[in-house]
């Protein structure tokens, strides 16, 4: 299969040959490379990381390969166990850890594995640092620690309730009016760690939590993506318990995605326009999503006479531009939300918080709601392309083709048209080219991904 090695970390397929596949030597190579640059950033001789995993079948087996190359370092480690991404984060700056590893590859499917890794904010690291650190993993010059010297491992097992309680207590988030609605949610957590928080969250709030894959065994029932495809289990469940909305989380719980209460997908994409949309209401300011993401959020935040920025696809590139404008409320149109007054990453939790405070407020249906929202038409296409195939000379070559238009070249190539746009940019994960686009048409969003993946093919053949 593959393993990539990139910024945010490792990712590849368990099994197979080294530096072909995520093997024990290769999560080994890489939990040594994060531990020689923790060791270089700080002058005293011992560092702490928080590392949690997600229920992935392979997920205990590459913590404890990790987990021990941190000890054999010097480094004391923090064991949460099965854990999330948010919690993991939130974790780290609670504990005043030096760091972080989240053992999950997010949505990948289950013979996928990775480590994401954090800085000591609980943050997740920038470009510069992910560099570092991947060129240790390639020298492999590690100085390994004395018998006297190596770290310990302690096991932390309230982090979940801890993380809950901190959602909880967040000013935004109106919990006693969303206890006073008693409502009644199917929650779909695809066999992983989304299964023990996020049914506790909804308990401490008076709902009535029907659990579909919620068992943290790893055995993903679907594709681990939060997408409308993969989510057909749970739109019938809702409307077969008559229940007032579906929850779906990706197997680390940092994307979250709603079901109406007519079994119609809520949308990804909406989940951060009506987060924000609740959170500008109450406290005006800039909002910052990137260029994958909808235009909706950016017609929301005029609504309030506030000013959306874009930023390049990933995280860490979105909290780089909300801490530079200071925005109030940001994240990517794949249902994650990054609320500051939590802390700076994607938090299902936290977006749980949120909408249902909106929810309780508004009241109305989600069917409802979501008609109040802007109404565009996202689509999203994938190309595999060969390995011998250079994708950024594909990249420029479409960049020149439209040069007569507004273009945006800070991640792949952005081409914007009147009330529609479409991006073409390689993933920072996979060997794919991704292509989205949005119009105020289905059919019109289709007809921007047609015309790429024709001009795409007569580039490549």
């Amino acid at each position: 299969m593959t393993l990539i090695k990139s910024i945010s970390g490792i990712r590849g397929t368990i099994g197979g040959s080294i530096e072909n596949n995520l093997t024990p030597i290769d999560a080994v190579n890489f939990g040594c490379a994060y531990a020689k640059w923790l060791i270089k950033k700080k002058s005293i001789s011992k560092n702490k990381v928080i590392i949690g995993r997600d229920a992935r079948v392979s997920g205990k087996m590459i913590q404890n390969l990790v987990q021990s190359s941190l000890i054999s370092m010097g480094i004391d480690v923090v064991d949460l166990g099965l854990s999330t991404t948010p919690t993991v984060e939130i974790m780290v700056k609670k504990y005043n850890a030096d760091g972080g590893i989240i053992i999950t590859a997010s949505h990948n499917p289950k013979e996928w594995n990775a480590l994401k890794l954090l800085n000591k904010n609980g943050e997740f690291l920038n470009k510069h640092e992910g560099k570092e650190i991947v060129n240790y993993y390639k020298n492999k010059k590690f100085k390994f620690s004395k018998v006297d010297e190596l770290g310990t491992s302690i096991k932390l097992k309230n982090s979940i309730n801890q993380h809950i309680k901190y959602i909880l207590n967040l000013e935004l988030v109106k919990t006693k009016k969303i206890k006073s609605k008693k409502l009644k949610i199917v929650v779909d957590a695809v066999n992983s760690t989304g299964g023990i928080i996020i049914p506790k969250l909804l308990k401490k709030l008076n709902i009535d939590v029907v659990e579909l894959y919620c068992e943290p065994n790893g055995d993903f029932p679907h594709n681990p993506e939060p997408l409308k495809k993969n989510l057909k289990d749970l739109s019938q469940k809702v409307i077969e318990c008559g229940a007032d909305m579906g929850i779906a989380v990706d197997p680390d719980v940092d994307r979250l995605v709603f079901i109406c209460e007519n079994g119609e997908i809520f949308g990804e994409e909406n989940t951060l326009v009506a987060c924000a949309d609740y959170v500008l209401s109450k406290n005006p300011g800039a909002t910052v999503s990137n260029l994958s993401s909808s235009i909706a959020l950016r017609d929301i935040t005029e609504k309030y006479n506030q000013t959306h920025f874009y930023s390049a696809v990933g995280e860490v590139n979105v909290i780089e531009k909300m801490k530079k404008v200071n925005a109030v409320i940001g994240g990517e149109g794949n249902g994650g939300v990054i609320y500051p007054e939590s802390h700076y990453g994607r938090d299902a939790l936290v977006g749980i918080g949120l909408f249902l405070s909106l929810y309780t407020e508004r009241n109305l249906s989600l069917s409802k709601l979501i008609e109040t929202y802007p109404k565009y038409f996202m689509v999203k296409q994938s190309i595999n392309l060969s390995n011998s195939i250079n994708i950024d000379d594909v990249l420029e070559q479409i960049a020149i083709k439209y040069k007569n238009e507004n273009i945006d070249c800070v991640d792949g190539v952005r081409i914007d048209f009147e009330k529609s746009w479409v991006q073409i940019r390689k993933s920072n994960t996979e060997p794919i080219i991704r292509i989205y686009s949005e119009a105020t048409t289905k059919e019109k969003a289709n007809d921007l991904i047609s015309v790429i993946e024709l001009l795409i093919k007569d580039i490549t053949n």
